[in-house]
């Protein structure tokens, strides 16, 4: 039984974090949100929610630029290591 809570809380991260990314993509293609849009208020709530889990991972592993672009190693790391736990448990 607490394993199960503890996959499915695992698996609303890794939600949480496929939501991230799309958000923050659509940012990368469509331009900053207008301030007081549903897309604003889903950012401001996805990243209150994602940010206390990455900053600290981005303090060891800096975000590695290639040329004009940057990729978020803490990220990649922090959504690994949730696939990993889920499929351990």
């Amino acid at each position: 039984m607490v394993l199960a809570l503890v996959s499915f809380a695992l698996l609303v991260v890794q939600l949480v974090l496929v939501v991230r990314v799309v958000l923050d993509w659509s940012v990368t293609l469509a331009g900053p949100a207008m301030p007081g849009s549903w897309r604003s208020k889903a950012l401001d709530v996805i990243y209150a929610i994602t940010e206390p889990m990455l900053a600290p991972l981005r303090k060891v592993l800096p975000p590695l630029r290639a040329g004009g672009i940057s990729i978020d190693l803490a990220f990649i790391v922090l959504f690994l290591g949730v696939s990993i736990l889920r499929s351990l448990i």
